[in-house]
């Protein structure tokens, strides 16, 4: 069978340099950082003390106090960027048929705090079972799509991916090969996450996967320089609106980019670390590239998954250097992560809407906090350090590897 084209109608987000589409890409353009030290707990005995929070997020500006009071941090940001880009599609505003609107979400630790407060709540009571009855709806991580589709209406494929730093890219994959086999006409897809809690942070300071570098935030994520120690802990989400292309012409949407195909494979290799080779990494791009019919000199722009670990960054850099040959050079490579930190499940969708907007505006945002090239890394690459630069950008695409040796990607081109 013939698959259908697949195109996106509609943006959202909230993230730690913006919690609208535009003041996100407006920022990400001029290089902003959005890590500063924690406000939400106490972290005088933590080893890292700072991280990209969300700012200025008052849940009763968006949910009335007792519904606010029945979701975790990370489903209120599923549903304000949902409602974000659900409002900018129109798609409710079209005749539309509910049975065919799903929703599949992507979080890789669903409600932390909720888990933490809960528990603690028991161990501070002397064992005393008083727990919410709201308890595991609000923990749970497919709570966020089943809350989205009560709140509209939308009865059509539901559920969320699972696959740490790599959950968000794994649902705009499933949503985008529903509506190519006919299952849907649209998916509202994307990721929210809301790690940056006292067993977060502890978490991943006992791997030491964070930056530790306490007296300088906004320069902490640190992606391809020779100093970087670690990545910087975010929160937030991202939606976006993926439609059948008739379908969305026949009612006039605004269409933002295509979205032309999806890799995934597995490292089979350790539970933390990246293959030393990239091979999954090469995999998933490879994949990537025959699930969209394109070749390496169609790619202008790589959102790569680029976290500011040691091991990671050289990796992927092996990896696209394999894949792309001599036009690698030729390509623009970025990390967002330098300006909003890594929002984990959430990460993916993220960084595919600064991709979109990439294709859309022919700008590449930065990676900013290049201080000192690595030796271990290629300095004939185009990293787009610490500056925006302007080109044309048909088609780029985003990488996204999450521990247990996940990988996923996913390209977008401009719309014809």
């Amino acid at each position: 069978m013939a698959l259908k084209r697949v195109v996106v109608t509609g943006l959202g987000a909230m993230t730690p340099i913006g919690n609208t589409v535009d003041a996100f890409w407006q920022n990400l353009i001029a290089g902003k950082s959005g890590a500063a030290p924690i406000t939400l707990f106490d972290v005088s005995d933590f080893k890292t003390q700072f991280a990209c929070e969300v700012k200025n997020f008052d849940p009763q500006d968006y949910f009335d106090r007792k519904e606010a009071r029945k979701m975790d941090r990370f489903t209120q940001f599923g549903m304000v960027v949902a409602d974000q880009a659900i409002a900018d599609s129109r798609i409710v505003e079209s005749n539309f048929d509910p049975d065919r609107i799903g929703v599949i979400w992507g979080s890789g630790i669903g409600g932390l705090d909720t888990f933490f407060e809960q528990t603690k709540s028991y161990f501070e009571a002397g064992n005393k079972p008083r727990f919410s009855p709201f308890f595991i709806p609000m923990m749970i991580a497919d709570i966020t799509p089943g809350q989205i589709s009560m709140k509209h209406g939308f009865r059509g494929p539901n559920f969320t991916t699972v696959s740490a730093c790599a959950s968000a890219t794994n649902a705009l994959i499933d949503a985008m090969t529903y509506i190519q086999l006919g299952k849907a006409d649209v998916i509202i897809s994307g990721g929210s996450e809301a790690a940056i809690t006292p067993p977060g942070m502890g978490g991943f300071n006992a791997m030491h996967a964070l930056s530790t570098r306490n007296d300088s935030p906004e320069t902490a994520s640190r992606p391809f320089d020779k100093g970087r120690d670690g990545f910087v802990m975010g929160e937030g989400g991202a939606c976006i609106i993926l439609e059948e292309y008739e379908h969305a012409k026949k009612r006039g949407a605004k269409i933002y980019a295509e979205i032309a195909g999806g890799g995934m494979s597995a490292d089979a290799y350790h539970l933390t670390a990246p293959h030393p080779d990239g091979l999954g990494a090469k995999n998933v791009m490879r994949n990537l590239l025959a699930d969209a019919n394109l070749s390496p000199t169609d790619v202008d722009y790589i959102n790569v998954h680029g976290t500011s670990t040691p091991l990671g960054d050289i990796a992927e850099t092996k990896a696209i250097k394999h894949i792309f040959g001599d036009h690698a050079y030729k390509l623009n490579i970025s990390s967002t992560k330098s300006m909003t930190g890594h929002l984990l499940g959430a990460a993916g969708a993220v960084e595919s809407i600064a991709t979109i907007l990439s294709v859309i505006n022919d700008i590449v945002p930065p990676t900013i906090n290049h201080f000192e090239d690595d030796p271990e890394l290629d300095d004939k690459l185009n990293f787009t350090f610490n500056k925006a630069q302007k080109r044309v950008v048909n088609v780029a695409m985003s990488n996204t590897f999450g521990f247990g040796g996940h990988n996923a990607s996913v390209v977008f081109k401009k719309a014809e």
